[in-house]
């Protein structure tokens, strides 16, 4: 069973604590769920919305359909009509609103919107969209938000603005009656989240009641038996509890969407139990711009702290110098880098994986690092502690990608997940110093036992140096020195397993080549298909740098078709196993929207290119 609610409204109303809540009550039911997070680069006004899928099982995809719409103002009905396939939860007040009017669309939307409902023979009002919906046996269920909130006002005696914000609550009331759970779960997720204010939870409980009783059950979910605990949680939350359980005593950040939450997060956790049973701390500063937010935390790791800082886009710009730096001085860092729309500015809040080979080759000169990419929550988690282990065990920069709709995206997992393989906190080679302590002394394997400052007396410099730090220009030190730091990436290469540097699902002919978040519409889109008599094969790069060359080859070998799945223009990640291997794709999905990748409309761009032969398709779904 799937199944796509979605709610929408003006930023800044509660749309993010009403999806929230949506899914924490379906979950209490026993369902699983994976929600996606969509919102415009400015704090409050602009349209928001939330798309969450329910399910039996874990799915890792949003649909561009929806089959449940819940919505407390015109433009959601306007920007998202044409995806609902069921129920549509509208303001029954606003039904003489032209989409024209609408002065917060953009006019490309309010186009879009338009076209589509005169090409049918009808107006541009919401009273228009109904009718339009109901031709195609949509139910819409009009809600007399006005009345609502003011008995609300009458019932609580609160102040007007306060009690409009529990229009959204109203509109999860009456959607969430369509899935005939038990009310009890909605009652307790309201609980859960208001439960030390009050005010608000007696204004969210009685909105709620006030909604369920718009709606009659039509799904009949029946409650499902839950095995083990699970948790609802969000890819910016698990990168930071990552961090914390890998041992991080040092976090320094600039506030950057959509970075800004893992830092905030691990700032509100700073106090944790250790495995010893006493208490530890994590240092987290903000520091004055990202230049500084790098360098301190590259300081930082010179005195033995395991350190990291996290940010988006140009942000990560201004870090090159200071990565650099730490190159050079083998100073061990994990960059969390969440990657949103680019170049410039972009689009702030949206989604991509335009920023891969700029991960790769960041910074001037040459010098080694490592560059991870996780696909899915369970990754994020497990990878910001693979992270701080591999820059200590190889001291270098590590780079971990996380994309934006990752970062703000949230499922239900189970605990179960987090309970498996034991936690190591590895440091890698070090030293206890002493007399005649060479910091970057030659090694087999160019990785030099390391020494915290105060430990032993050492020189740390921008400019090349010989094995005890300081400086030279000397041109054989120079050839020495430099072939010593990047043999710690051939060490890498020849240490780390090849596997764990792939991942491969399912065996086929056919074979989906991807990284990042494309794996999550990519694996729910090879279980559909399968139904429809067509196999596929997904293989999903999750490290970069050392690139998995040889493992590639012989998994790519004798593929017929070798089908790249990326949100970028150029299709990186697959130019990246060309320069590697030589093997290039033979066909291309891709999307640069700054929209994830949609379920249905990637089946449908498989079926194009595996079917009928196509070499290209672009996509373009999602509002």
């Amino acid at each position: 069973m799937r199944l796509s609610w979605m709610i929408g409204g003006a930023q800044g109303l509660g749309v993010d604590t009403s999806a929230n809540l949506f899914g924490s009550a379906v979950a209490k039911a026993g369902y699983y769920i994976y929600g996606n997070r969509e919102y415009y680069s400015n704090i409050k006004g602009r349209h928001s919305y939330f798309n969450v899928v329910i399910g039996s099982k874990p799915y890792r995809s949003i649909s561009e359909k929806v089959n449940i719409l819940a919505s407390f103002d015109a433009e959601t009905v306007f920007q998202h009509f044409t995806s609902v396939t069921d129920f549509l939860v509208y303001d029954g007040a606003s039904e003489m609103v032209k989409a024209e009017t609408i002065r917060s669309m953009e006019p490309e939307v309010t186009d879009k919107a338009v076209k589509e409902l005169e090409s049918n023979g009808y107006g541009t009002s919401i009273a228009d969209v109904v009718q339009y919906l109901k031709k195609k046996d949509v139910t819409c269920i009009p809600v007399n938000y006005v009345d609502d909130i003011n008995a609300v006002i009458n019932n609580l005696k609160i102040p007007p603005p306060l009690a409009s914000k529990a229009k959204n609550t109203i509109a999860i009331g009456t959607s969430y009656s369509l899935l005939g759970l038990k009310e009890d779960y909605l009652r307790a997720a309201i609980k859960e989240a208001f439960g030390k204010n009050d005010l608000f939870l007696n204004m969210n409980m009685l909105a709620a009641e006030t909604g369920m009783k718009y709606a009659k059950a039509h799904y009949n979910l029946e409650e499902l038996p839950i095995g083990d605990e699970r948790v609802q949680i969000d890819g910016n939350t698990l990168s930071a509890i990552g961090k914390i359980a890998g041992g991080l005593r040092f976090q320094s950040y600039y506030p950057i969407t959509p970075a800004s939450d893992e830092s905030t997060y691990i700032e509100a956790n700073q106090i944790v139990q250790t495995t010893t049973g006493g208490s530890g701390g994590v240092v987290v500063v903000q520091s004055e711009d990202e230049l500084a937010a790098i360098n301190m935390a590259v300081g930082a790791s010179l005195t033995g702290s395991r350190s990291a800082t996290a940010t988006s886009g140009p942000g990560f710009s201004l870090m090159s110098e200071g990565i650099s730096w730490a190159g050079m001085n083998e100073a061990p860092v994990l960059i969390t880098y969440y990657v949103r729309g680019a170049p410039a500015t972009g689009l702030p809040t949206r989604s991509g994986q335009g920023d891969l080979k700029f991960a790769i080759n960041v910074g001037h000169g040459e010098f080694p690092k490592i560059v991870i990419a996780s696909g899915d929550h369970e990754e994020i988690f497990y990878d910001a502690v693979y992270g701080l282990n591999l820059a200590e065990r190889y001291q270098t920069p590590v780079i971990h990608l996380i994309e934006k709709c990752l970062a703000n995206a949230y499922s239900v997992l189970d605990m179960k997940t987090f309970k498996g393989p034991k936690i190591s906190i590895e440091r890698g080679s070090l030293s206890e110093g002493g007399e005649g302590y060479k910091r970057f002394a030659i090694t087999d394997n160019g990785i030099s036992p390391r020494a915290f400052i105060g430990k032993a007396s050492i020189f740390y410099t921008g400019d090349e140096h010989n094995e005890a730090g300081h400086i030279t220009e000397e041109p054989l030190n120079r050839l020495v020195m430099y072939e010593k730091r990047l043999k710690k990436l051939e060490t890498a290469d020849r240490e780390i397993m090849e596997e764990s540097m792939v991942n491969v699902y399912g065996d086929s002919e056919n074979v989906i080549l991807l990284w990042g978040a494309s794996k999550g519409p990519a694996l729910d889109a090879m279980e559909e298909l399968k139904e429809k008599g067509i196999n596929i094969e997904v293989v999903q790069v999750r490290m970069f740098n050392p690139y998995p060359k040889r493992y590639m080859k012989r998994l790519l070998s004798g593929k017929r078709r070798i089908i790249a799945l990326e949100s970028n223009y150029y299709a990186q990640g697959a130019g990246v196993l060309t320069e590697n291997t030589g093997i290039a794709p033979t066909a291309q999905i891709l999307k640069w929207t700054g929209r994830p990748i949609l379920l249905d409309e990637l089946i449908d761009a498989i079926e194009e290119v595996v079917v009928h032969g196509k070499t290209k398709v672009v996509l373009d779904g999602g509002a």
